[in-house]
């Protein structure tokens, strides 16, 4: 499964499974980063017995590069549900929830970028922005990319009504849908607001320029541990939605955003 999710498509019976192995990597975009130093340090003769890992080895650029392929795997299999979905003839709101999906991913990507600029900037040689001006843009970045990303997992990955009209609703609790497998309202929320106070995360796990933080090593596995658990919730809500989705018909395999539409009907993987 890693190996298709790496280098293949998506399967068209196990589509659920690797969108969720997909996502769980971009939780690991740090660990990600880490590992590639660490072969760095191997190859360069740096010791294994340094109480601080040496982030530098590798350049400017490898650690933004091993934090950018989680969000490019994720970013492909979007592209590759778009033109499935282009090729069955699906109507055009539909194709488009696959678009703003790879959009969300990509989002990911300025902030990456910024951050490199800014590692090891020297202010004597020429640069297109000034060091504040990157910070500027970074922040800006961040934002973007964390609002969009906690209003993809409420809207969209858990289906609640909160960001659309329908969130003040006789049918269902503020927020929710009429539809739900946990009986407890009070989880739903609690879910909400830990996904939204464990997006402002990615700040650091997406900024490698952080150095002051990376030179904390407690507080790394700490972020990374908050990290794992924001995506542990977001897991149970995300298979909970699609349980609610496709129960009648015994399978998890619907299109994010479809009316019923079975997976299946794309054809084979093949013709991807």
């Amino acid at each position: 499964m890693l190996r298709r999710v790496i280098i293949g498509g998506l399967h068209p019976d196990l589509r659920f499974a690797d969108v969720l192995l997909a996502d769980a990597l971009t939780s690991y975009a740090k660990v990600l980063g880490d590992f590639a130093v660490c072969i760095c340090m191997f190859f360069s003769g740096d010791s294994s017995t340094n109480p601080i890992p040496n982030r530098s080895a590798g350049g400017r650029y490898l650690m933004p590069l091993a934090i950018s392929i989680p969000y490019l795997i994720r970013l492909r299999q979007c592209l590759i549900e778009y033109v499935r979905a282009r090729r069955k003839g699906f109507p055009s709101a539909e194709r488009r929830i696959h678009l703003y999906n790879s959009a969300k991913y990509a989002s990911a990507f300025p902030v990456i970028l910024c951050s490199a600029l800014q590692r090891g900037y020297n202010s004597d040689e020429p640069h297109i922005f000034s060091r504040s001006t990157l910070s500027r843009l970074w922040l800006l970045a961040v934002v973007i990319n964390s609002l969009f990303s906690f209003y993809w997992d409420v809207a969209r990955d858990w289906e609640l009504t909160l960001f659309s009209s329908r969130r003040s609703s006789g049918e269902h609790p503020y927020g929710l849908r009429p539809n739900r497998h946990f009986v407890n309202k009070e989880l739903y929320y609690g879910a909400i607001i830990i996904d939204f106070l464990l997006r402002g995360t990615w700040s650091v796990k997406l900024s490698p320029h952080l150095d002051y933080i990376n030179e904390m090593e407690g507080g790394i596995f700490l972020l990374e541990l908050l990290e794992i658990f924001r995506r542990w919730v977001w897991t149970f809500f995300r298979v909970e939605k699609e349980w609610v989705m496709t129960r009648g018909s015994g399978t998890l395999g619907l299109l994010d955003g479809g009316d019923g539409v079975l997976l299946t009907d794309f054809g084979k993987l093949d013709e991807d």
